[in-house]
């Protein structure tokens, strides 16, 4: 008789948002998979099982399972990969974490809220869409907004991360693994008392 090891339900579900795709690797909208690298390596998983349209892990935060996301549907079409999921897995829209480049924010500044708009982020406008509101905990992470005005948006969130912003963006993409940890054990509320 075989005996099937018991799996602990998914409670959370953090989704990291990034373009796949070696061309996208360490540019500022990869941010959000920069983050879940980190968490990936301090919870000794490896985000490469092919399941909802996504690379995944389960990783164990406190006792707590939480399945951690990197969309392989590039940026626009988040929804879709994360709906999956969250149908799969019963997780309601309030244990999802979104974890993503914000352009309105300095290089390397962290921002957790609770809720709120897309703020004309198209992976966020996406998941709203799809996944039923935006009553979902995000972590931003500041990438910084382009040197000029006549500076292409796209051009901008698909540069590469180099130099003194590269090391910030870098250093929050940690930070935000913090942040994330934090939420699941200790709520948004500690994560905005300890981040913003």
């Amino acid at each position: 008789m075989f005996w099937k090891k018991k799996s602990t339900p998914v409670s959370w579900i953090a989704i990291f948002l990034g373009n796949p795709g070696k061309q996208y690797d360490q540019t500022r909208h990869n941010a959000g998979f920069l983050a879940g690298d980190v968490v990936a390596e301090r919870m000794g998983v490896k985000i490469n099982r092919i399941k909802f349209s996504s690379l995944t892990a389960v990783a164990t935060i406190d006792g707590q399972s939480v399945l951690l996301l990197k969309p392989q549907t590039y940026m626009n079409l988040s929804g879709g990969a994360l709906w999956q999921a969250m149908a799969f897995y019963k997780v309601p829209l309030e244990n999802v974490i979104v974890v993503f480049d914000d352009v309105a924010l300095p290089p390397g500044k962290l921002r957790v809220r609770r809720k709120g708009s897309s703020g004309g982020h198209n992976g966020l406008k996406d998941i709203i869409r799809k996944c039923g509101g935006d009553t979902f905990p995000r972590i931003k992470i500041g990438v910084g907004s382009p040197p000029h005005d006549d500076y292409e948006m796209a051009d901008w969130v698909l540069s590469k991360l180099s130099g003194e912003d590269g090391t910030l963006v870098f250093e929050a993409a940690a930070e935000a693994a913090n942040a994330l940890k934090t939420i699941v054990t200790q709520g948004v509320d500690a994560a905005m008392a300890k981040y913003n």
